[in-house]
């Protein structure tokens, strides 16, 4: 029996799945602050050590929680994560997405590829949609609690996830069998399988990849936000992306019936090539 192909959806989070940083929806209000406030001071951090954004948010939410007597584990984050607020549809689009490609013969796989906190995206009701997420995350004492950031990733790091994604590694401390030499047959979902949702600026070098080597990017805005819709159709004069449209994830959305034309096409260009070999 010959495999299905294997169409993989990989997403941003923040701006991309959701209107706002993950943090907004719930830690920040939690340590009394504003957005505002919060990211102001991350800012800041950054600037005035001329350090990592992502490491200054990860010790700004340590060093403020700590102040306010919470305890950072895993399942203080997953709370959080409870309260993130999802794009409309989203809640149905992974069962839709999964039931096309099913129909039309390619398995689907959703991954996550965040600068956000892995623990706080595993608290959402969509965690369990996706086969592996890759993102930021903390590590652990004896007792549970967050002491020291584990895994950063920004903007450039981002872009080893995809070759990962690309072998079928999924192990974020690996760096071994991702430099590794493989043959384009043996990688388990070739870029050109690839779909990446992004909303901004900091996906760019995934963006790059993924176009690069034959698969589509797909730019989502937040329609209420001009600013976005403006970083979005940026991003599609550049040649970063293929497609861009809002970020409403429902059945009669653009981001569905793009989403299916680029299954049927990667579906079509597998049985030629199947056709070919033969021959």
């Amino acid at each position: 029996m010959k495999r299905k192909p294997i169409v993989a959806l990989i997403y941003d989070f923040d701006g991309t799945l959701s209107p706002g940083n993950m943090q907004e929806f719930g830690f920040i209000q939690a340590i009394g602050q504003t957005p505002e406030e919060f990211w102001t001071k991350s800012d800041g951090i950054a600037k005035g050590q001329d350090a990592s954004n992502i490491l200054a948010y990860m010790k700004l939410m340590f060093d403020e929680a700590g102040k306010k007597g919470i305890r950072l584990r895993r399942s203080e984050f997953k709370k959080f994560g409870e309260h993130v607020q999802l794009f409309e549809g989203l809640r149905g689009w992974f069962k839709l997405v999964n039931e096309y490609g099913e129909a039309h013969g390619v398995k689907i796989e959703h991954y996550i590829n965040s600068s956000g906190l892995k623990e706080i995206i595993e608290g959402t009701p969509i965690a369990k949609e996706f086969k592996h997420i890759f993102a930021c995350t903390y590590i652990y004492n004896e007792n549970g609690e967050a002491v020291w950031p584990g895994i950063a990733v920004d903007y450039t790091a981002k872009t080893q996830f995809m070759f990962k994604i690309n072998k079928g590694i999924f192990s974020s401390r690996d760096s071994k069998r991702v430099n590794e030499s493989t043959a384009d047959d043996k990688k388990r979902i070739p870029f050109s399988n690839m779909i990446y949702f992004g909303d901004g600026e900091t996906d760019v070098p995934s963006m790059k990849i993924v176009t690069m080597f034959g698969g589509n990017c797909i730019a989502v805005y937040n329609p209420q936000d001009l600013p976005k819709k403006a970083v979005a159709e940026k991003l599609l004069r550049q040649g970063r992306v293929n497609f861009i449209c809002p970020a409403n994830y429902s059945k009669d959305g653009r981001a569905f019936r793009i989403v299916s034309c680029i299954i049927d096409k990667i579906k079509a260009e597998s049985d030629m090539a199947r056709l070919a070999k033969l021959y």
